[in-house]
Parts: structure tokens; C-alpha cells; sequence
């Protein structure tokens, strides 16, 4: 039965177990056979990528299928001829699509219409991939979820939307720290916190980022202004500066506190270059876990 993973939602009953087979694919790099051979993927992209476009490549590749890659504008798709009528031709030519786009109602135009497997590399109100990266590198540092408390701070994206419903599944305890005028989707929030709820943990929203991050176990930021946000950079530096992870506010964090930003940094922005690049830091193991939450995406979708 073909199966999408267009929200975290969609990973809701097996997202342990997806955590696990990308820990154990990564452990595997290079001696994975062929898994894949004769699955094609298509990635439509029309937001730029570094991470995604690479990190699904490879990951198709080194799992013995074949990438192709599709921009936007070399698509008939939404230009003159309809998201489904795409679809359908695509689904008799791949075994899965990996889309990103820039409106999450026409990414599940796409995943509705399709016969074979649609996954998200990203619209504006979830990165579910990311997410799950992220649940990885949370598992390989801590070696585990329930206990643990999360601290998201800055703009309450699509990111931060995924991380909500993400914490949620995995038992985590959750603050959304955001300034009141960027708040993440409220609806998701509202579910977020029922599903921790019956996973005994808790979702909360805090405007105080040095309350917030008290006794923290991860602190996690993002850009202030996402792709195709044309919010001025004086205002979002107005809006979103008490929310920058420095020095002073990891030291309320705990000591072994891991510091987490799923890139591009805007440094010295929204987080500093001493954090950055400082011990707390497990940016770019958790940059590279993208492949492997790849991975285990393709694997469990295509196989």
C-alpha cells in the first residue's frame, strides 16, 4: 500500500523505529547491497537546497536506486498542466517523489494524486524530514527521549512546526520559545500537545528565552527569515534578538546541553559563532544525519 510522509504525522505509529534503521544504515555506510536497485526517485525542487538535494542523491544512490532531479521551472507542473495530472504521469515513470515546495496545500495535491510514495523535503508548514534527522541525533547523544527537554527558540516556522509534533511522538518535553507575533501554527501545536499528552510529556509556548531554557537538554534554533520571507532584516533582528543562542544563555542550560541549528546558519544571528562552534555544539553531526534519516525514508517507502 503506498504510503506518504508529507507531515510528521505520517511517521506517528513507526517513527522509533525509523530512528533505529537510520542509526543502524549509518553504522552500515557502504556495505548497505543494493536494496533499491531499479527504484528511480524524482526530487522536485522549487526552493534552492543544499542538505536536501544532496542528502537524498547520495542516499538513493549508496541504496543502489537512481536520483533525478527536477527543477521547478523545467516542470509543466502548475504551468499548464494541472499538480494531478503531474501526478499521474510521474507515478508511471518513478517509484517514489521527493518534492520541495513552497505551499504545503499543493505538496498534498501532489501526495493525494500520485500512485507511488510522495515525501516532503520541505514546504511552509512542515519539514518532517528534518525532524526525524533530528530525533537521530538527539537517540545517537543522549540515548534517549522521555525526560528530556527541548527548547526551540526564534521564529515558529515549518521547522519548528515538524519539532512540535516530532517531541511529541518521541516523549520529549517541548517549549516553543518565540516572540508572540511568530508563534508556530497553533493548530499543531493544539495536536502536539495531546499526543505528548498521551506520551507523558508536555508541550509548552514561553516568550522568555532565559526561563525557558533552564535546566535544558537541547537547545535548537533556525533563520530568522525563511526562503521567500520578506520580512526586512532590521525588524526580524528587532523581533528575534533576545531569542539568539549565545553563551549566556546556554550557561542556564544544562552542562552537557547539545546545541542544535538545522541550517543554513546565519552567524553571529540567530546563533553565535562561539556556540557554534563550541563543544556544546552538534551542528554538522546532525547536518550529516540527514542522509541517513534519508535513508531509512527511502527504504521503508521504496523497498
Amino acid at each position: 500500500m503506498k504510503r506518504n510522509i508529507i507531515s510528521v504525522l505520517d511517521m506517528k505509529d513507526d517513527m522509533h523505529q525509523l530512528v533505529d534503521l537510520a542509526i543502524k544504515l549509518k553504522a552500515e555506510r557502504g556495505n548497505h547491497g543494493d536494496p533499491l536497485k531499479g527504484k528511480s526517485l524524482a526530487m522536485i525542487f522549487e526552493k534552492p537546497s543544499t542538505r536536501t538535494r544532496i542528502s537524498f542523491d547520495v542516499a538513493i544512490s549508496e541504496l543502489g536506486g537512481h536520483p533525478l532531479y527536477i527543477h521547478s521551472g523545467d516542470s509543466q507542473m502548475g504551468h499548464g498542466e494541472t499538480v494531478e495530472d503531474t501526478a499521474r504521469v510521474m507515478s508511471r515513470f518513478v517509484h517514489g517523489i521527493m518534492y520541495r515546495a513552497y505551499d504545503y496545500k499543493i505538496m498534498d495535491r501532489l501526495g493525494d494524486a500520485a500512485t507511488v510514495p510522495v515525501i516532503s523535503g520541505l514546504d511552509n508548514l512542515e519539514h518532517p524530514c528534518q525532524a526525524l534527522a533530528d530525533m537521530m541525533t538527539i537517540k545517537e547523544i543522549k540515548g534517549g527521549f522521555k525526560g528530556r527537554k527541548f527548547v526551540y527558540l526564534g521564529d515558529g516556522n515549518n521547522v519548528c512546526n515538524s519539532l512540535l509534533y516530532a517531541c511529541a511522538i518521541m516523549g520529549i518535553d517541548m517549549v516553543a520559545c518565540c516572540p508572540a507575533v511568530r508563534m508556530p501554527n497553533a493548530e499543531i501545536m493544539l495536536g502536539a500537545a495531546r499526543i505528548a499528552e498521551e506520551n507523558g510529556s508536555r508541550i509548552e509556548a514561553s516568550h522568555k528565552p532565559y526561563e525557558a531554557c533552564k535546566d535544558a537538554d537541547v537547545l535548537y534554533t533556525d533563520t530568522w527569515i525563511s526562503m521567500g520571507d520578506d520580512t526586512p532584516v532590521e525588524t526580524a533582528t528587532r523581533i528575534f534578538m533576545p531569542y539568539q543562542i549565545n553563551k549566556d544563555l546556554l550557561a542556564v542550560a544544562k552542562p552537557d546541553c547539545i546545541v542544535m541549528h538545522c541550517l543554513p546558519a546565519h552567524r553571529n544571528m540567530e546563533i553565535t559563532d562561539e556556540v557554534m562552534d563550541g563543544p556544546n555544539s552538534v551542528v554538522f553531526d546532525q547536518a550529516e544525519n540527514r542522509l541517513h534519516a534519508q535513508k531509512a525514508v527511502l527504504y521503508t517507502l521504496l523497498k
